[in-house]
């Protein structure tokens, strides 16, 4: 795929480097060709970022054309109006086929452009009043770490534009390809995209009474099973009022929400992995009917389970 990725001075070094390093690593891995992004700037000049390190290795605007993935990494922090140049690009590049992706306060150039009206858009949480009042014709999701439309995907600050570029891996490659490239970079394989941009307390005190490890550890081994929120709070010895409390402070969810989207990774990791039919995937997985699974698989992909398995299934497990 090729992949093009926009830059200006300023920039900050991580938000530059995160998709050079997530979809390089696609490359790097063997996992699929084409994958190696290209720096470009609106004049085929080099920038110095902010950090004072200068990129001179870049493209000029004309890599656009012919790009299938265009990724806004950031924008300038005192948010810029997108010129009418920069603007025409997105709007091309998404009128053709292309992929958009603003990452950040990268979110304010494609809203600039127009072709998120009328839908959600994302961005750091820093920035969600700046950008409902710069464009009225989005709705601004405040909390969600990313939101993708097939077309355009937005995500919310820093290190969760991590997660939007592994889930651009997931959606073209499957759920294994991006668990190996998160694996290599040593990060979470997938946090869903409506989960909380932060929590109050992201790490529960070490070995204290309510620690949920032991709970959480014992829920992903036994996804089969009845996951009731009463019963996880029974295992973590609190009352399911504070369990619930503390979960979502912990994982930035609730806990029904949580097992829902673990049970719908492994049914995607067993989709591509297992010749399993799709009843057994859906009992596996703890859904109380196959019914059930399809509904929930579909609304969380837009696809059906086996839509999926035919497109990520390697040849040999999609009897």
């Amino acid at each position: 795929m090729r992949i093009v990725v926009h830059a200006f001075d300023g920039i900050t070094m991580f938000h530059l480097a995160t998709p050079l390093m997530v979809f390089g690593e696609v490359g790097r891995l063997g996992l699929a060709d084409g994958w190696d992004p290209v720096v470009w700037t609106e004049d085929g000049r080099g920038v110095r970022t902010a950090e004072g390190l200068r990129v001179d290795d870049v493209a000029g605007p004309d890599v656009v054309e012919g790009a299938e993935l265009v990724v806004l990494p950031s924008w300038p922090s005192d948010l810029p109006p997108a010129d009418a140049a920069l603007s025409g690009r997105i709007r091309a590049a998404q009128a053709r086929g292309s992929r958009v992706a603003g990452l950040c306060l990268g979110a304010f150039p494609v809203v600039d452009s127009g072709i998120l009206d009328g839908r959600d858009v994302v961005t750091h949480w820093g920035a969600v009043d700046d950008l409902a009042r710069r464009r009225p014709a989005v709705t601004v999701t405040p909390a969600a770490l990313y939101r993708d439309h097939g077309d355009v995907l937005t995500s919310a600050g820093t290190a969760s534009a991590i997660d939007a570029c592994l889930s651009i891996v997931r959606s073209h490659l499957g759920s294994a390809a991006a668990a190996t490239v998160a694996r290599h970079l040593v990060v979470a394989p997938h946090r869903d995209g409506d989960q909380a941009q932060y929590v109050a307390r992201p790490i529960p005190e070490a070995g204290g009474v309510g620690d949920l490890g032991p709970t959480i550890d014992w829920a992903l081994a036994h996804l089969d099973a009845h996951l009731f929120v009463d019963d996880l709070a029974d295992r973590a010895g609190m009352s399911r009022r504070n369990f619930t409390r503390r979960f979502t402070e912990v994982t930035g969810t609730t806990p029904a929400r949580w097992v829902l989207t673990r049970r719908l990774d492994e049914a995607r990791r067993l989709l591509e992995t297992t010749t399993w039919s799709i009843s057994h995937i859906a009992d596996a997985c703890g859904f109380s009917s196959v019914v059930t699974f399809r509904q929930n698989f579909a609304a969380a992909f837009s696809t059906t389970p086996t839509s999926y398995r035919r497109r990520f299934a390697p040849p040999g497990t999609q009897a």
